[in-house]
Protein backbone atom coordinates (compact mmCIF):
# COMPACT_ATOMS: atom_id res chain seq x y z
CA UNK A 1 0.00 0.00 0.00
CA UNK A 2 1.16 3.33 -0.68
CA UNK A 3 1.47 5.95 1.81
CA UNK A 4 -0.75 8.42 0.14
CA UNK A 5 -3.71 5.43 0.36
CA UNK A 6 -2.83 4.96 3.70
CA UNK A 7 -3.23 7.98 4.89
CA UNK A 8 -6.33 8.11 2.96
CA UNK A 9 -7.29 5.12 4.37
CA UNK A 10 -7.00 6.45 7.83
CA UNK A 11 -8.21 9.63 6.96
CA UNK A 12 -11.55 7.58 6.15
CA UNK A 13 -11.26 5.69 9.40
CA UNK A 14 -10.95 9.07 11.30
CA UNK A 15 -14.20 10.84 9.62
CA UNK A 16 -16.30 7.37 10.54
CA UNK A 17 -15.34 7.83 14.27
CA UNK A 18 -15.73 11.40 14.11
CA UNK A 19 -19.41 11.10 12.69
CA UNK A 20 -19.92 8.00 15.51
CA UNK A 21 -19.21 10.51 18.22
CA UNK A 22 -20.28 13.74 16.84
CA UNK A 23 -23.82 12.30 15.18
CA UNK A 24 -24.53 9.01 16.71
CA UNK A 25 -27.72 7.28 15.95
CA UNK A 26 -29.69 4.19 16.79
CA UNK A 27 -32.49 2.61 14.43
CA UNK A 28 -34.99 0.35 15.80
CA UNK A 29 -38.29 -1.98 13.65
CA UNK A 30 -41.52 -2.63 14.29
CA UNK A 31 -44.16 -4.41 12.91
CA UNK A 32 -47.89 -4.26 12.31
CA UNK A 33 -48.11 -7.50 11.90
CA UNK A 34 -51.27 -8.68 10.80
CA UNK A 35 -52.40 -12.54 10.64
CA UNK A 36 -55.43 -13.85 7.68
CA UNK A 37 -58.08 -13.18 10.18
CA UNK A 38 -56.71 -9.18 10.33
CA UNK A 39 -55.53 -9.44 13.70
CA UNK A 40 -52.42 -7.32 15.12
CA UNK A 41 -49.90 -9.08 17.06
CA UNK A 42 -48.63 -7.54 20.36
CA UNK A 43 -46.66 -8.21 23.07
CA UNK A 44 -45.77 -7.27 26.63
CA UNK A 45 -42.84 -6.86 28.15
CA UNK A 46 -41.38 -7.88 31.66
CA UNK A 47 -39.10 -5.47 31.65
CA UNK A 48 -41.50 -2.01 30.53
CA UNK A 49 -45.43 -1.78 31.38
CA UNK A 50 -48.18 -1.75 28.40
CA UNK A 51 -48.57 -3.84 24.84
CA UNK A 52 -46.16 -2.92 22.26
CA UNK A 53 -45.78 -3.54 18.47
CA UNK A 54 -43.32 -6.33 17.98
CA UNK A 55 -39.37 -5.33 17.79
CA UNK A 56 -36.34 -4.00 18.21
CA UNK A 57 -32.66 -2.76 17.17
CA UNK A 58 -30.95 -2.79 14.18
CA UNK A 59 -27.65 -4.95 15.15
CA UNK A 60 -24.53 -3.64 13.30
CA UNK A 61 -24.39 -5.72 10.11
CA UNK A 62 -28.04 -6.63 9.47
CA UNK A 63 -30.74 -4.51 6.98
CA UNK A 64 -33.83 -2.89 8.88
CA UNK A 65 -35.72 -5.90 7.12
CA UNK A 66 -33.28 -8.87 7.85
CA UNK A 67 -33.99 -7.40 12.07
CA UNK A 68 -37.40 -7.10 11.75
CA UNK A 69 -37.91 -10.65 10.70
CA UNK A 70 -35.18 -12.11 13.49
CA UNK A 71 -37.74 -9.72 15.80
CA UNK A 72 -40.99 -11.40 14.68
CA UNK A 73 -39.59 -14.60 14.98
CA UNK A 74 -37.66 -14.04 18.47
CA UNK A 75 -40.75 -12.40 20.36
CA UNK A 76 -43.38 -14.25 18.93
CA UNK A 77 -42.51 -17.37 16.83
CA UNK A 78 -44.14 -15.38 13.76
CA UNK A 79 -43.01 -15.81 10.07
CA UNK A 80 -43.19 -13.44 7.52
CA UNK A 81 -45.66 -14.73 4.15
CA UNK A 82 -44.68 -11.71 2.08
CA UNK A 83 -41.89 -9.13 2.34
CA UNK A 84 -42.59 -6.83 4.66
CA UNK A 85 -43.87 -2.64 4.22
CA UNK A 86 -41.77 0.24 5.05
CA UNK A 87 -45.11 2.55 6.67
CA UNK A 88 -42.92 5.17 8.35
CA UNK A 89 -39.99 6.40 9.55
CA UNK A 90 -39.84 8.15 13.16
CA UNK A 91 -38.15 10.25 15.75
CA UNK A 92 -38.03 8.52 19.29
CA UNK A 93 -37.61 10.61 21.82
CA UNK A 94 -39.04 8.80 24.64
CA UNK A 95 -36.46 6.34 24.33
CA UNK A 96 -33.57 8.49 23.66
CA UNK A 97 -32.55 11.80 21.91
CA UNK A 98 -30.89 10.01 19.05
CA UNK A 99 -33.04 7.13 18.04
CA UNK A 100 -35.77 6.31 14.99
CA UNK A 101 -38.14 3.83 14.44
CA UNK A 102 -38.97 2.20 11.40
CA UNK A 103 -42.20 1.05 11.32
CA UNK A 104 -43.24 -1.39 8.46
CA UNK A 105 -46.80 -3.40 7.66
CA UNK A 106 -46.30 -7.38 7.58
CA UNK A 107 -49.34 -9.21 6.41
CA UNK A 108 -50.67 -12.87 6.94
CA UNK A 109 -47.92 -13.72 9.15
CA UNK A 110 -47.92 -16.93 10.68
CA UNK A 111 -47.26 -18.49 14.22
CA UNK A 112 -46.77 -22.34 14.51
CA UNK A 113 -46.80 -22.46 17.93
CA UNK A 114 -47.90 -19.41 20.65
CA UNK A 115 -44.86 -18.15 22.38
CA UNK A 116 -44.32 -19.34 25.93
CA UNK A 117 -43.88 -16.77 28.26
CA UNK A 118 -40.54 -15.70 29.75
CA UNK A 119 -38.86 -12.80 31.57
CA UNK A 120 -38.38 -10.59 28.60
CA UNK A 121 -42.10 -11.17 26.56
CA UNK A 122 -44.79 -11.85 29.51
CA UNK A 123 -47.56 -12.11 27.42
CA UNK A 124 -48.44 -11.80 23.55
CA UNK A 125 -51.04 -12.52 21.13
CA UNK A 126 -53.46 -11.62 18.20
CA UNK A 127 -55.63 -8.94 18.84
CA UNK A 128 -58.25 -7.27 16.37
CA UNK A 129 -58.08 -3.94 15.06
CA UNK A 130 -60.64 -2.14 16.93
CA UNK A 131 -60.68 -4.21 20.01
CA UNK A 132 -56.75 -3.68 21.81
CA UNK A 133 -56.14 -4.84 25.20
CA UNK A 134 -55.99 -2.73 27.79
CA UNK A 135 -52.90 -1.23 28.63
CA UNK A 136 -51.92 -0.67 24.45
CA UNK A 137 -49.63 2.03 24.77
CA UNK A 138 -50.56 5.33 23.25
CA UNK A 139 -47.52 5.30 20.49
CA UNK A 140 -49.06 1.78 19.74
CA UNK A 141 -52.56 2.89 19.41
CA UNK A 142 -51.19 5.54 17.30
CA UNK A 143 -49.22 3.69 14.78
CA UNK A 144 -52.78 1.30 13.90
CA UNK A 145 -55.00 4.43 14.18
CA UNK A 146 -52.85 6.03 11.10
CA UNK A 147 -52.71 2.57 9.32
CA UNK A 148 -56.36 1.70 9.91
CA UNK A 149 -56.93 5.97 8.71
CA UNK A 150 -54.71 5.56 6.35
CA UNK A 151 -53.05 8.97 7.20
CA UNK A 152 -49.52 10.54 7.00
CA UNK A 153 -47.06 8.73 9.74
CA UNK A 154 -46.61 11.65 12.41
CA UNK A 155 -42.61 12.62 12.70
CA UNK A 156 -42.87 11.27 16.64
CA UNK A 157 -42.98 8.00 17.68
Amino acid sequence: MSEIAFWQKCVRQGQRIAGLLGRPMTLGVRAIALDDAGRVFLVRHGYVPGFHLPGGGVESGETAIESLLRELSEEGGLEAAETPRLLGLYYNPRHSRRDHVALYLVRDVRQDKPRAPDWEIVESGFFPLDALPEGATPSTRARIGEYLRRTEPALVW
